[in-house]
């Protein structure tokens, strides 16, 4: 074991703050990595919190993560040191099972998290991105292609999360040139879909309560906007949409959005709310064979898949570069939706 500096969450209704983290030694197929740069996902929010009450404390979050091998193991194959290198949210799984021998480690029964899950191999918990170091298996370490520039790695670390849970769905139900995307909410993940989607050539209509949002959603790739709460523009888009990615945490009514659905149409959820949805309408559904699906994050192959897709289409995420010791701060402009529109930590900051 070594020690890595790092800031915890030490229980739900208290600040973060520095904390001296175990990391294990490696193993023959790890990697040792130092961190430069870790986005701040809404998901660390509710964890620390203990929003979705299964936080085990102290609790290290962070899972957007970017930076430079430091060391590996005698095993290791396919990373250098001095390599760039980045970790997602997955840090193991059981590489047995249909899903993970079908490289969709994340619906593994066994996945391991990149933080507040037990590790494996220490049994202990598993400690996240807002730290100096962290070690991992190779196997869950992924390659940051060569076009990314050093000025581009804060923009990359988001990726890693809001970049895999948007590209996975879009993917997924074959978004391709000419398919009608509806994306519901515009922050670290509905800015991600909207730049995806119009990289994979779809017609792009960003859905938002916001009307101050409309300039910024154009400028990131959308070809309209519409007001969510406005009836009529709603109504104007029904039966229009091949697929809806739905990015909001909150609990809302689904049902004005099926009901912009094609027949055949697919609403897929990524955001994780604390309370409920409320039940959708079931004939919205039965009447025009409609779905309401849910995605989680991306495999590892699908990962790397999606930061070549970024590096190709010179997609990063939008963000806003802060020390760690603005993490509390950061955390209470989330839940104002003030930021435009990532966090990343400059790991710099801790050391």
């Amino acid at each position: 074991m070594f020690k890595a500096n790092g800031y915890a969450a030490q229980q739900a209704n208290v600040p973060l703050e520095p904390f001296a983290i175990e990391r294990r030694d490696l193993f023959p197929n790890d990697i040792l990595i130092d961190i430069l740069y870790c986005g701040v996902c809404h998901s660390d929010l509710h964890t620390a919190r203990n929003e979705w009450h299964s936080t085990i404390y102290p609790c290290v979050p962070g899972h957007e993560i970017v930076g430079r091998i430091a060391k590996v193991g005698n095993a290791v194959e396919n990373f250098k040191v001095g390599q760039l290198a980045a970790v997602g949210c997955l840090v193991d799984s059981c590489r047995k099972c249909e899903e993970c021998k079908n490289h969709l480690e994340q619906y593994c029964d066994k996945f391991v998290m990149t933080y507040n899950s037990i590790d494996p191999h220490s049994k202990k918990v598993t400690h996240g991105g807002y730290s100096t170091q962290i070690v991992v298996d190779e196997k869950f370490v992924l390659n940051i292609p060569k076009e990314f520039a050093e000025k581009d790695l804060p923009g990359v670390a988001p990726l890693l999360c809001a970049g895999i849970t948007t590209y996975s769905p879009l993917k997924h139900w074959k978004i391709t040139k000419g398919s009608r995307v509806g994306v519901v909410g515009l922050g670290g993940l509905g800015h991600m879909a909207i730049k995806l989607a119009h990289a994979m050539g779809a017609n792009v209509t960003l859905f938002t309560s916001s009307p101050g949002k409309s300039v910024d959603a154009k400028r990131l790739g959308a070809d309209e906007v519409v007001i969510s709460k406005n009836t009529e523009e709603m109504q104007k888009h029904a039966n229009s949409l091949d697929f809806i990615l739905n990015t909001v945490a909150a609990s809302h009514n689904l049902d004005p959005f099926v009901a912009l659905l094609k027949r055949d149409g697919v609403m897929c959820l990524v955001g994780a709310p604390e309370h409920s949805h409320p039940s959708p309408n079931v004939k919205n559904l039965i009447f025009k064979r409609r779905t309401i699906a849910g995605s989680l994050i991306g495999g590892l192959k699908e990962t790397q898949e999606m930061l070549d897709f970024c590096a190709k289409h010179h997609i990063t995420s939008d963000v806003e570069i802060i020390p760690i010791q603005k993490i509390n701060e950061a955390y209470e402009r989330m839940l104002k939706s003030d930021v435009k529109y990532r966090f990343v930590i400059d790991i710099a900051s801790l050391k």
